[in-house]
């Protein structure tokens, strides 16, 4: 199956209807993980040239709100969005560059989704975000 019509598949399964600029953000998010929604408009103008601003800013809403994608916004920065759902993973981000990577979540039940008091709250997911400098950045300030 080539990526578009991955893309496409993906996009049908979630019950959203297929549109070109739909498929060119969520191609552009898969292949460009945790990059900002300038960057993604660039992306996806690499498939689809006359994609407008407008047109990535309402696909990502859709997409977030259909779960395809998530959106991180790591404090201080812009939103930033991925394709990596349903998981409950956590983020790296570097103090100096900026840098996102993943990080696993407990294997198993994950004991990051049981707060001491809920609240009565119906916890269905943890963001945790690690502060640090990432391998590059301290290499340069050591």
């Amino acid at each position: 199956m080539s990526t578009t019509e991955g893309m496409r598949q993906r996009l049908r399964e979630a019950g959203l209807r297929v549109t070109r600029p739909r498929v060119a953000v969520l191609a552009a998010v898969a292949g460009h993980p945790h990059a900002d929604a300038g960057e993604l408009l660039a992306a996806a103008r690499e498939d689809l040239p006359e994609v407008s601003h407008q047109a990535v800013y309402d696909s990502l809403h859709t997409l977030t709100a259909a779960g395809l994608v998530r959106c991180i916004q790591p404090s201080g920065a812009t939103a930033r969005y991925e394709t990596r759902v349903g998981d409950n993973h956590h983020h790296l981000v570097c103090r100096h560059c900026g840098a996102i990577v993943d990080v696993d979540c407990e294997v198993g039940e994950a004991p990051c989704l049981i707060p001491p008091d809920d609240h009565g709250y119906a916890v269905d997911e943890a963001e945790i975000v690690y502060w640090g400098l990432c391998p590059e950045c301290r290499a340069t300030t050591e």
